[in-house]
């Protein structure tokens, strides 16, 4: 298969990228009302796609929020059942300003693909169709593939749970296959075997009932916006710890042997803070760089407004200040525990002289996949054959709160076969996706069919 599969992806990587683009160019970005109809566009193409490379049935599901798409090709009921997960949906591309391209109008520059969506996860996404193409039609497919496409990836998948409890049978297989992770670079492969739970708030600071002039009142009230920054600076210590009460409770504690082997993962610490323009990394005392980001949880502000914030001078005291914070948790952390442990926390430190609201938006569980499994050791084999390396496992710092969902709803394990980098910029402006890691992934998919489904004889 091997030499057979690359002349494959050589002779159709042209089309595959034209292909991808068009699905790029969609903006089916989930948390604006205003891209409603390109969210359903994006799934008629989905559709079209799945049945042109070898689906024998696609369709589009409604759910409560935005729509699904279901695929399958079914060979033999014996065989085992591959059920692949991606989502069309994007992150909004603000600031423009930032962006060197168009973020829907995908350039090739350097070797790699920038445009939103171009990793995070039309990309990835689209490695799968490519994959599953050349299996149908070279009639190499060793197993039934079905596929669960969703448009709510990014705001929390809220519709998804629902839907598959919906669809239990429908959705029968023995084993989830996602791309939608990074590996350690493009020298060191590796397999994210594990994920952090997330709890996303929104937080309002209210003072007077209107706007009022700085001079006049400056002094003698409060101000919204200096208040929920001391409220927000006093959410963590100087040794980089959550001062949420209870909040490490249920955190689960490494072992020294466990951290030793974490720690075998290359990563070149002076390379990391050069690539981010850093003089010096920050995080919780004790732990490493990639233990801050995999085994320990955190807690960030991701935007923050208030007041006059167009060009100009403008001497107002505001009436009300806002922030979104996340709260990135690790396994046995649950979010909706840590979320009402964070609002009792936020409410019970307020001052009086301003009112304090904590909206939930939206959350999920982590999630740790063991390595001794028949789907991660087919995993390892495929990615040593396209890379000639053993991949490593490592914790991801991300967050997928759909994967913790998938086993307890489907009763099936998941496999995060990623192939994004760090550099990758995802949910940044300039998203981009080197092409070398996208027609790898091409590659190594259809091997671990192959793998998967010789060890599941």
């Amino acid at each position: 298969m091997k030499e057979d599969l690359k002349q494959y992806i050589e002779e159709n990587k042209d089309r595959w990228l034209e292909e991808l683009f068009e699905l790029i160019r969609i903006p089916s970005i989930s948390s604006k009302e205003a891209h409603k109809d390109d969210m359903y566009t994006a799934c008629d193409w989905i559709k079209a796609s799945l049945l042109e490379k070898g689906a024998d049935k696609a369709e589009v599901y409604e759910t409560e929020g935005h729509p699904a798409i279901y695929g399958e090709k079914m060979i033999d009921p014996s065989l085992p059942t591959v059920l692949v997960y991606g989502h069309y949906d994007v992150q909004p591309v603000e600031p423009l300003d930032l962006w060197k391209s168009k973020p829907f109008e995908p350039e090739i520059r350097d070797g790699k693909i920038y445009a939103r969506g171009a990793d995070d996860d039309k990309g990835q996404m689209f490695m799968h169709f490519a994959a599953f193409e050349y299996l149908v039609k070279t009639n190499q497919l060793p197993c039934n593939v079905k596929f669960m496409i969703e448009g709510e990836e990014e705001i929390g998948s809220p519709s998804l749970g629902k839907f598959m409890e919906d669809h239990r049978d429908m959705l029968a297989g023995d084993v989830i296959l996602v791309s939608d992770t990074s590996m350690l670079s493009a020298e060191n492969p590796s397999i994210t075997t594990g994920l952090r739970g997330l709890s996303y708030v929104e937080v309002h600071v209210t003072g007077p009932n209107r706007d009022l002039h700085s001079g006049l009142y400056g002094g003698a009230v409060a101000n919204p916006i200096n208040e929920l920054c001391k409220l927000i600076g006093s959410l963590t210590d100087e040794n980089g710890k959550i001062t949420v009460k209870g909040f490490y409770d249920d955190v689960e504690e490494l072992s020294e042997e466990e951290r030793k082997e974490m720690g075998r993962a290359p990563f070149d610490l002076e390379a990391y803070k050069k690539s981010l323009d850093l003089k010096e990394v920050a995080g919780e005392k004790g732990y490493s760089t990639l233990e801050r980001v995999g085994i320990r949880p955190s807690l960030d502000v991701n935007g923050i407004w208030g007041g006059h914030t167009d060009k100009g001078a403008k001497t107002v005291l505001p009436s009300t200040a806002h922030a979104k914070i996340s709260m990135r948790l690790v396994p046995h952390q649950d979010s909706k525990k840590i979320t009402q442990l964070f609002k009792d926390h936020f409410l019970s430190i307020a001052p009086d002289c301003v009112k304090v609201e904590v909206e939930f938006l939206h959350g999920g569980e982590g999630y740790v996949s063991p390595t001794n499994t028949t789907e991660y050791q087919a995993a390892s084999k495929a990615y040593e054959l396209t890379y000639n390396k053993k991949p490593i496992p490592v914790r991801s710092g991300g967050s997928i709160p759909i994967i913790s969902l998938f086993e307890k709803i489907l009763g099936i394990k998941s496999i995060l076969m990623g192939f994004g980098l760090e550099s990758d910029a995802i949910h940044s402006p300039n998203e981009n996706y080197p092409l070398t890691q996208f027609f790898r992934g091409i590659e190594t998919i259809p091997h671990f069919y192959q793998f998967y489904t010789e060890m599941k004889k």
